[in-house]
């Protein structure tokens, strides 16, 4: 057996408290960083998430528009994009520090699509990777 750190405790007890509170999961396996965005970005922007199983957008806006969000890790470059329905939302946030987030882009989905690199096919569907940096020059 190998001891992990004491930390990684204190991050699978977070983890918990957030899937207690939110009932949305946050694994720290992939889960934590994307459903955090999920749900900050409901907050910050009056969102409906939609199930968890959803393929596809992650929440509906006041108007009716499906919405893609994403967070990214402090020292992510960008992020991974599936290919959006018409007239859908993306909202890109960026992680800080320890405590704050900044907004990187709200706006049409397809627009922020066509500005990324080479589309893949993955899970059955067409991707393409979106710089941060591209995003904020929109």
């Amino acid at each position: 057996m190998i001891n992990l750190p004491p930390e990684w405790e204190i991050i699978c007890n977070a983890a918990q408290a957030l899937e207690d509170q939110y009932r949305r999961k946050f694994t720290p396996d992939g889960h934590l960083v994307g459903s955090l965005g999920e749900v900050i970005a409901q907050k910050e922007f009056d969102l409906e998430l939609l199930s968890m199983s959803n393929k596809g957008p992650d929440a509906k806006d006041k108007y009716g528009n499906f919405v893609q969000i994403k967070l990214g890790g402090i020292k992510s470059s960008g992020f991974d994009m599936s290919k959006p329905a018409e007239k859908e939302r993306l909202i890109v946030m960026r992680i800080k520090d320890k405590k704050m987030a900044e907004l990187v882009y709200d706006g049409d989905a397809n627009f922020a699509w066509n500005k990324g690199g080479k589309i893949r096919v993955k899970h059955g569907g067409e991707e393409r990777t979106v710089s941060f940096k591209k995003l904020q020059s929109l």
